[in-house]
């Protein structure tokens, strides 16, 4: 039998819903993977919805975790490191040199680094210093991010990005500074530009050769589900595992979350994940990625 590659997990973790690691874990474990989850914070529930209790894990706690992990020969098997929710800068140098004794046993491990920091009408929503560790530290350790359009204007700097030739341009120049093994990749989400239909939502894949546009109907749910963007970055993650090409994962991990979204009935805090469980590996709808012009 063989044995599933392993993918460090390192984001928060709720008792109720589908963030951060509880988000991730299913989507893994459905495309054929084995995630090591180490959890940033633990909170009753997210944020969504309003009153929760729980605590932000310290640096030194995570460290420890990562520590007994090292002790157990399994960051030196680990295939691909994901991480989101920080919950505090000084967690992100833990992961960074997780990231590093990952690569030391495996080169050409992918590093996904989803730059949690805020979102359109809620702003930044993380603690002082996160961005910047982001900006700084993360970007040229990973080998892939998966910003939203709000949190990737916010990495390059505030600038607006209003069109999809702008974004593409400025991920163009962005990659520079991520880390070359294996080939980096940036993948904005829920980008809405002036030059894009008001009813459509896009997602754009940049690599150094070439940019994919991806679009799907906006579905206008109010409120939207928190987990969004750790279901796409697991998804995404899963299938470049697998080996797929970056139009494909892209397109298959859009159109897995168009079908998780277009499921959550309206008021739901969370998308649907254990309901809709084989829309993970097999969503009915497929959008498909479409080569931008040079």
């Amino acid at each position: 039998m063989t044995t599933p590659p392993l993918v460090l997990s390192i984001q928060s973790h709720v008792a109720y819903g589908h963030v951060g690691n509880d988000a991730a874990m299913l989507p893994l474990q459905l495309l054929g993977l084995e995630p090591v989850a180490v959890h940033t914070v633990q909170f009753s529930n997210h944020t969504g919805y309003g009153e929760f209790k729980g605590q932000v894990f310290t640096p030194a706690h995570v460290q420890d975790v990562l520590d007994g992990l090292r002790a157990r020969g399994v960051l030196a098997r680990c295939t691909a490191v994901l991480s989101g929710y920080l919950g505090d800068a000084g967690v992100g140098e833990a992961i960074l040199a997780a990231v590093q004794e990952v690569r030391a046993a495996q080169p050409a491990a992918h590093y996904l680094c989803d730059p949690v920091m805020g979102d359109v009408g809620r702003g930044v929503f993380v603690r002082p210093g996160i961005p910047d560790f982001l900006r700084k530290r993360a970007l040229s350790q990973a080998s892939v991010i998966t910003p939203n359009h709000y949190e990737f204007e916010l990495l390059c700097g505030g600038q607006p990005l209003t069109t999809v030739e702008a974004a593409a341009q400025a991920a163009r120049s962005m990659l520079a500074q991520l880390h070359h093994s294996p080939s980096p990749l940036i993948v904005v989400t829920s980008l809405r530009t002036d030059d894009l239909p008001a009813d459509q939502l896009a997602t754009l894949a940049v690599t150094a050769e070439r940019c994919w546009l991806v679009q799907t109907p906006y579905i206008d749910l109010h409120p939207l589900p928190n987990g969004m963007g750790d279901v796409f970055s697991a998804v995404l993650l899963g299938h470049l595992i697998q080996g797929r090409t970056v139009p494909d994962a892209v397109s298959r991990a859009v159109s897995t979350l168009y079908a998780l979204v277009s499921r959550t009935e309206s008021g739901q805090r969370d998308l649907p994940l254990v309901a809709c469980r084989d829309q993970i590996h097999q969503p009915s709808r497929r959008f498909e990625a479409r080569l931008l012009a040079a």
